[in-house]
């Protein structure tokens, strides 16, 4: 029997974030989305923060992992979603 779907539920929100890992110390972050991620930061397990504020659509950020060892370390990036005040979380390892 087929049934009417229920449009009136919120779609899952995608994880806007691609790793391009092309240089294990300098891996590079896009923001896959098509809205701009707000008060981006990112952490690392050894302690190290940085923050890169606004990350708009399609734009490339590289982070900078020298004097670590990428085999053990975990990167956190957190932000907020676009004109909301939803905080959100992804980690991710190299």
């Amino acid at each position: 029997m087929l049934r009417a779907l229920d449009t009136g539920r919120p779609r899952p929100y995608r994880v806007p974030w691609s790793v391009h890992p092309a240089d294990d110390r300098h891996p590079t972050v896009t923001n896959t989305s098509a809205e701009p991620a707000d008060f981006v930061r990112v952490f690392r397990s050894n302690g190290v923060s940085e923050h890169l504020g606004q990350v708009l659509p399609g734009e490339d950020v590289a982070l900078c992992l020298c004097g670590t060892n990428p085999d053990s370390l975990v990167v956190t990036v957190a932000w907020h979603r676009w004109r909301t005040d939803e905080e959100y979380c992804w980690r991710f390892v190299l």
